[in-house]
């Protein structure tokens, strides 16, 4: 039986359809693209690769904080 990650495939699919030229997407096209995002954040964001994804950016985003001051 194959066994297929849900969040996986969202990555896949997000990647395909950013791949695509930006004069051909309808405002319904970027729409999706950004639910189907969302939904890709939110099945990602509890898994120990979310965690560390979202250190990672905090520690930047404070890098940056500090270096502006």
């Amino acid at each position: 039986m194959l066994t297929i990650n849900v969040a996986v495939l969202l990555a896949v699919i997000v990647v395909w359809r950013l791949r695509r030229r930006t004069e051909a997407r309808s405002r319904f096209d970027e729409k999706l693209t950004v639910v189907i995002v969302l939904a890709l954040g939110v099945l990602i964001a509890p898994t120990p690769a979310g965690q560390g994804i979202m250190n990672i950016l905090g520690q930047l985003a404070s890098g940056i904080t500090q270096a502006s001051r």
